[in-house]
């Protein structure tokens, strides 16, 4: 059976809440939809209340209260019609499993202990980079498993085995900002994010997710 592939109601909803504020381009190109869709969908969305666009020195669209909890009912409702809340409850679960690791892996990778006091790491010592990134390579293994079996489900999460191929294979290359570094698809950036869209295809607040983890 092929994933389900959401509306693209939900898709742009739904990339407004994992993006923030950003362009239509940026909408068209995560969502995997054509610009002309994309622009008519923000459009009709904007006139019901469910997004804004701001003019000015910076533009771009976000999402609105309301058009967070209608993203949120949709999300709800398209789990419950595919019949994949298990799959994607599941997956949050060994998620978490991995997310203490990771962070503590970010943190190595910035930065190094030294007679008690931290200093920035800079990748000087290839021995000490070398064990992180085989700790890296363990949890992505691993991340990947998640990520394919969502995407075996909905289609909207098989962008991220690629993504973090990717990030891994820059790193492993010689660039140490495809780790952590923010503001372009580094792994962290893509670890959040995947994150991110767990929480709010389940509907948990990053806040409160350790009392509302699924048994």
């Amino acid at each position: 059976m092929s994933p389900h592939r959401s509306e693209p109601e939900l898709l742009v909803l739904h990339t407004l809440r994992l993006k923030g504020f950003v362009d239509a381009d940026v909408v068209a190109l995560a969502c995997r939809l054509p610009d002309h869709v994309v622009d008519a969908e923000l459009q009709r969305l904007a006139a019901a209340g469910l997004v804004a666009h701001r003019e000015g020195r910076i533009t771009g669209w976000s999402l609105t209260p309301a058009g967070r909890a209608e993203g949120e009912r949709l999300l709800s409702e398209e789990l419950d019609a595919v019949g994949c809340r298990a799959v994607v409850e599941d997956a949050y679960r060994r998620f978490l499993e991995l997310n203490d690791t990771f962070l503590a892996c970010c943190t190595q990778w910035q930065l190094r202990e030294s007679d008690g006091s931290l200093s920035t790491n800079d990748h000087t010592d290839v021995a000490y980079d070398a064990a992180i990134l085989a700790t890296l390579d363990d949890l992505d293994d691993r991340v990947q498993a998640i990520c394919s079996d969502l995407a075996a489900v909905l289609e909207r999460f098989s962008y991220y085995n690629g993504r973090f191929a990717v990030a891994r294979l820059r790193v492993h290359d010689g660039d140490p900002d495809w780790f952590t570094k923010p503001m372009i698809d580094s792994y962290h950036a893509v670890w959040f994010e995947l994150h991110e869209n767990l929480l709010a295809t389940l509907n948990i607040e990053r806040a409160s997710e350790s009392l509302r983890v699924p048994r």
